[in-house]
């Protein structure tokens, strides 16, 4: 009986005190601080496009390297896409469009099968021609002059975008805020 008795006043006083009472006055607000010093502002993360125009040639190992200057900074985790001009057609209205095919790209041609490829570090980008045949065979047309638009992609930019189709151009200028009035032309 003098263990029921314990127990029942354990939990009586339990009960007692966990009661609340009138709720009491609030209480007075702080001061505000100072104000801390602003702190320096943060980088910008902002992907790049640029044009670039050269010409394979076998003295170079049918090989166009492009160093990137100092203005664009890669990082190592950023990606870089690289675009071949194919072709261009005409709007309803007459005017000139450009047709980009996201690279590699491979053609079928008489001699064999002729690849337009592309490689990169966070200090340059190459383009390069590999073929099946001798590429001394290859027309003006596939060598000479040849346009190529190169998109940096931030890592950061990448967060979350999953659902980026990386193969339509216009779709990866729209993701980094680059309009095409915006894209310089780099002749090598």
């Amino acid at each position: 009986m003098k263990k029921f008795s314990l127990v029942f006043a354990a939990f009586l006083t339990l009960f007692l005190i966990s009661c609340e009472g009138p709720i009491g006055p609030p209480g007075f607000d702080g001061f505000d601080g100072r104000d801390g010093l602003d702190g320096q502002d943060g980088v910008n993360i902002l992907g790049t496009v640029i044009d670039i125009e050269g010409t394979f040639r076998a003295d170079m190992d049918y090989i166009i390297d492009y160093e990137f200057p100092n203005t664009i900074e890669v990082f190592e985790t950023d990606v870089v896409l690289v675009y071949l001009l194919w072709s261009q057609t005409e709007d309803g209205n007459g005017d000139l469009v450009d047709i980009w095919r996201l690279m590699p790209q491979t053609r079928i041609l008489d001699q064999g099968l002729l690849q337009y490829n592309f490689d990169y570090t966070f200090f340059d980008v190459t383009m390069f021609l590999e073929a099946d045949f001798d590429l001394t065979t290859l027309p003006a047309g596939d060598t000479d002059n040849q346009v190529f638009r190169v998109a940096i992609l931030p890592a950061e930019s990448l967060s979350g975008k999953s659902s980026l189709d990386r193969s339509n151009i216009n779709e990866v200028m729209q993701s980094l805020g680059v309009a095409e009035k915006d894209v310089p032309r780099i002749k090598i």
